[in-house]
């Protein structure tokens, strides 16, 4: 077996997916006892990390809903116009920032890269405890989505150079779960945070951005020690424990060899050509419509249930309540990408949870503005299939996608899409279509429907484009047949006869 090069070694190395499941069975050199070691080791260590990274990162982003509910449209005397705006300007740099900073990742390498993106989207959550209008206020918005754009496809091009390809996804979902997850944290800490209201000659929703961004930025710092570049430099990781991580990510690819990370446009812009990642992104967009409506505006659509309650709750229970769908939502997840990874189905668990969000919009629209118990239901349900959707389409494109350059740049159109969809659930909830929203749960019940429909394509896509490759074998390596097969897997990626789309 092959040792792992020093470039990869010194920078980060995104490893190819397997070619076929039989692969990963490859006589290995370590004993089941080490390998497990190995994988304890890296789940300790990178998973709470990236876990953290992420939710701080998402409640850095939200929080603008819970200090809305606090009081901060009013006292900055924002229009519902002018509120949109804000959220809809962070995602322009957002997603602006993701695919340069996939591409230059190898080179600053993610140890710094990660890292350093929390410290710098954590200053400024900070000092938007001091925007005074809302000039100041789009200024702080504009430069969060700069530096928190590149977090999301870095931590999954990360991931994937440390897992096998069907042990990723219940990783991505632990961390991407952290959205869900953040949704309750939020909630909870700002039912704590409003309290300090007038401490300091600040207001409650002033305290929210300043205590949080500090944390966020203090864990940046703390970040640093943790994260690796490579196996090399994990802590805690003996030399068996090296090689054991380098030969499984090896047995992984068809060449047993690394992939080349010098950057290459051409094989960078073949991604765009790939039929699947076009719709994987379609679907995505469709999901992060619904999941950033539900991240900024839950405070916003829990308080209009509030409204119609006997005895109206006060503005900390109001954030409490924010807190149970979220919860629900993070342990669906995890366990829908367990059994996801268990029996290497992305598409059939995304298609099934993905129904529960099509159920809860539905109950939305048909339920009366003054049934709030069954309107906090679907509420429940939109949360957890909106949510626990994500994890198995974000495990999906690096599943599917080789070589090096070419998952990168994929990854990063899957995140745009997602992001783009942000942009549009920021103009659904203005405070004049409370308290039934009716518009927003037609457009999240449509969107909904449009992923629904979109996984189960990509299923029967994938099944075709695999049975093709039994067929063509020749015919797909005619003009890479004079190559050696690293060269031609190199070349090819993932349209090469002998990699398996996984379904």
């Amino acid at each position: 077996m092959s040792r792992i090069s020093k470039e990869y070694s010194t920078h980060h190395e995104e490893i190819d997916e397997v070619m076929k499941p039989e692969a990963n069975e490859i006589n290995p050199s370590f004993s089941s006892k080490t390998e497990r070691e190995t994988l304890r080791k890296l789940d300790i260590l990178l998973i709470p990390t990236t876990c953290m990274l992420y939710l701080l990162a998402f409640i850095d982003r939200a929080n603008l809903g819970n200090a809305r509910v606090a009081g901060l449209q009013t006292q900055l005397g924002l229009t519902d116009h002018q509120y949109q705006i804000a959220l809809t300007v962070t995602y322009v740099p957002y997603i602006v920032a993701e695919l340069p900073s996939n591409l230059i990742m190898k080179k600053v390498g993610p140890r710094y890269l990660l890292p350093g993106m929390c410290i710098l989207f954590g200053t400024v959550t900070t000092l938007q405890c001091q925007v005074q209008g809302f000039s100041s206020l789009l200024a702080c918005r504009f430069f969060l989505g700069l530096f928190e754009g590149g977090l999301l496809p870095g931590i999954i091009l990360y991931l994937s150079g440390f897992y096998r390809r069907h042990e990723l996804q219940v990783r991505i979902s632990i961390f991407f779960s952290a959205t869900a997850l953040s949704g309750a944290f939020s909630g909870l800490l700002a039912a704590g945070i409003v309290e300090m209201d007038g401490l300091g000659g600040m207001e409650g929703w002033r305290w929210i951005f300043c205590l949080e961004g500090l944390f966020t930025v203090l864990f940046g710092i703390a970040s640093l020690f943790l994260l690796p570049n490579s196996p090399t430099q994990v802590l805690g990781f003996k030399s068996q424990h090296v090689q054991c991580c380098e030969e499984r990510l090896l047995s992984d690819i068809q060449t047993r060899a690394p992939e080349s990370t010098a950057f290459d446009a051409r094989k960078a812009a073949s991604a765009f050509t790939s039929l699947h990642v076009w719709i994987v992104s379609i679907v995505q967009l469709s999901g992060g419509t619904c999941v950033f409506g539900l991240a900024y505006f839950t405070p916003s659509i829990v308080a209009s249930l509030a409204a119609s309650m006997p005895s109206k709750p006060s503005r900390a229970e109001i954030q409490l309540l924010t807190t149970p769908p979220f919860v629900i939502a993070f342990i669906f997840a995890v366990g829908t990408s367990y059994i996801s990874d268990r029996y290497r189905k992305r598409g059939l668990t995304g298609a099934c949870v993905s129904s529960l969000a099509i159920i809860g919009w539905a109950l939305f629209l048909t339920s009366p503005p003054n049934d709030v118990g069954r309107r906090y239901t679907a509420l429940i349900l939109a949360i957890t299939g909106s949510y626990a959707t994500s994890p198995s389409l974000f495990a999906w494109t690096p599943n599917n996608v080789a070589t090096h350059m070419r998952r990168a740049t994929a990854i990063a159109m899957n995140v745009i899409a997602t992001n783009i969809g942000g942009i549009i659930s920021s103009w659904l909830y203005p405070r004049s279509s409370a308290p039934t929203y009716r518009l927003a749960n037609k457009l999240n019940l449509a969107l909904s429907s449009v992923a629904g429909v979109g996984i189960v394509v990509q299923i029967l896509l994938l099944h075709y484009l695999n049975e093709q490759k039994k067929k063509k074998r020749d015919i797909l390596l005619k003009d890479v047949a004079h190559l050696d097969p690293h060269e031609q897997y190199e070349i090819l990626g993932d349209r090469h006869p002998d990699f398996k789309y996984t379904l």
